[in-house]
């Protein structure tokens, strides 16, 4: 989508392959599986910061600051998926709110602790999204995520803009979001904000 990567020194910039299996669940629920990976590490690091997994795997925090993104992308049977954990620094004038652990009052590990932490609880979740039922995994995700009626403004990739409130996860994992008139609508791939 055009837009920079900014890494100073100091924070997790971190991407690892996971290789698809023919019976494996649908690889678009892997984003779910990075951001609980990356929500429980963030907890683990910083237990005092509360923070929340925000559609389908960014973090934030409870001002709606992001902390955290993941960004997952398929090559045949890899998926490649990249982790940034605003440790130490964040961006500036981005045109959203961003923080990072130690600006929130932290004193987060290193970068390579942090990684080795990551690394070993996206093991658990990945062995969880290939032995268990998916629904638990979306609820556990939903545990972490911002409570259901908060309200969020959708940019679909049309262009279109539509505002809801947060109505939960589609057995498939879409974002349902329910609309003016009562109306749940099922999102598949958009920029969802916080508003």
């Amino acid at each position: 989508m055009g837009r920079a990567w900014i890494s100073p020194p100091g924070n997790l910039y971190a991407s690892t392959i996971i290789r698809l299996s023919p019976q494996d669940p649908s690889p678009a629920t892997l984003a779910f599986v990075a951001g609980l990976a990356a929500h429980q590490t963030i907890r683990h690091i910083a237990p005092e910061i509360a923070v929340q997994l925000k559609w389908p795997n960014d973090i934030l925090v409870s001002s709606g600051a992001k902390l955290c993104g993941i960004l997952l992308e398929r090559a045949n049977d890899a998926i490649v998926a990249g982790f940034g954990i605003n440790l130490a620094h964040h961006p500036e004038n981005i045109g959203r709110p961003t923080t990072d652990l130690r600006a929130l009052g932290a004193n987060p590990p290193e970068a390579q602790a942090v990684c080795e932490m990551l690394a070993a609880f996206l093991e658990d979740w990945l062995r969880k999204w290939r032995q268990e039922p998916l629904s638990s995994l979306l609820r556990a995700w939903e545990a972490g995520a911002h409570p259901a009626g908060t309200a969020l403004q959708v940019n679909l990739p049309d262009g279109e803009r539509i505002e809801g409130l947060f109505a939960g996860l589609a057995d498939d994992g879409a974002l349902r979001l329910r609309l003016a008139d009562g109306e749940i609508r099922a999102i598949h791939a958009a920029d969802i904000f916080l508003i």
